[in-house]
């Protein structure tokens, strides 16, 4: 299934059904009266996240997406019916923008949360509502209420637990291969990884999601290489990965460059908790390696683990170190869940 994290749909609700004219005319009856019913309710635009679901490619073949419309209302007051609601069905983790693509409406982050985009128009009174003493044959009733027309953008950030951050060519598809059953595609030039990519990691009997995304370059938040598109789906993630290719020449150069793309595109990132890892020691020697290893840390200011997604050395350290800076957020979702438990 191609991957697809970007849509923009236009939505329309239900308009209401028009209120009736209408008079009672029965046999022995002189003045009967009115009788006109109201009409019915539009339907609903609704957007609900389900589980199945981890890509918007459903919203390349549909944009346009309308609520049915309530009938009017008829005699012996009988009102319309109300008009069928309609649900876009989308992957947790989806984010509702306006059409400015700056302004959040909604974001489902839970299955089955569901929130209305467009609600539908009211039906139209029938003549019954307007009989006073003094009008006691009113000939006009209500039209219904237009529906909502409006232009939306879905998002799809990704649930993960820990993200992979990293220049092309770092080892971060390796990694997550080595250590999940995912295989995302591996290759010795940049940018093999075109879209992100989740994978399910135990260490220790514990188990998280870990999620890969393509490698940034100097000027990726200005639009270079493939820019910073991705970078939303390592916001919601507890912990990021900073990979860090052990066989450069500049390895500071390489971990600050990533930094500043990061920090471009949102402080948050650069807030999260973050384990730095040299990759690919299999293929440098103990003196360099370690001359490299004090020069990051020296720089970044934090401890910097060694590991090779190959050989898979170091690689448990690395995942523990993770499962560290996750576990809280694990604790905190548990703790919630049963608060609210009836």
């Amino acid at each position: 299934m191609k991957f697809l994290d970007l849509a923009k749909v236009y939505i329309r609700s239900g308009s209401g059904g028009a209120g009736a004219v209408s008079f009672r005319r029965e046999k022995f009856i002189e003045f009967g009266g009115p009788d006109g019913g109201d009409g019915g309710r539009g339907g609903d635009v609704i957007v609900e996240a389900i589980e199945g679901l981890n890509t918007l490619i459903d919203f390349r073949y549909q944009q346009h997406f309308y609520a049915q419309n309530g009938q009017h209302g008829m005699g012996r007051q009988r009102t319309g019916a109300s008009g069928d609601d309609i649900v876009l069905k989308v992957p947790v983790g989806t984010e509702i923008l306006d059409e400015d693509e700056e302004t959040v409406i909604a974001d489902l982050t839970e299955v089955g949360q569901r929130v209305v985009l467009a609600k539908g128009g009211n039906g139209g009174f029938g003549n019954l509502h307007f009989k006073t003493s003094t009008n006691r044959a009113p000939r006009n009733a209500n039209p219904g209420q237009e529906g909502v027309e409006r232009t939306i953008w879905l998002r799809l950030k990704l649930i993960a637990d820990a993200g992979l951050v990293g220049l092309p060519n770092a080892g971060k598809s390796t990694f997550l291969a080595a250590t999940s059953n995912a295989r995302p595609k591996i290759a010795d030039y940049p940018f093999t990884t075109l879209h992100p990519n989740l994978g399910v990691v135990g260490i220790d009997g514990r188990e998280f999601v870990m999620a890969d995304i393509p490698g940034l370059i100097e000027g990726a938040s200005e639009g270079r290489g493939i820019g910073d598109r991705f970078l939303g789906h390592i916001e919601r993630c507890a912990t990021l990965l900073h990979l860090i290719d052990a066989t450069s020449e500049d390895v500071v150069a390489d971990a600050q460059t990533v930094l500043t793309e990061l920090a471009a595109y949102s402080p948050v990132l650069m807030e999260k908790p973050r384990v730095t890892a040299l990759n690919k020691i299999d293929a440098v020697d103990a003196e360099q390696l370690e001359e490299r290893r004090a020069a990051l840390e020296d720089t970044l200011g934090t401890r910097v683990l060694i590991m090779s997604g190959v050989t898979r050395a170091g690689v448990p350290e690395v995942l523990r170190a993770l499962w560290t800076d996750i576990a809280p957020t694990r604790k905190a979702v548990e703790e919630e869940q049963i608060k609210w438990q009836p």
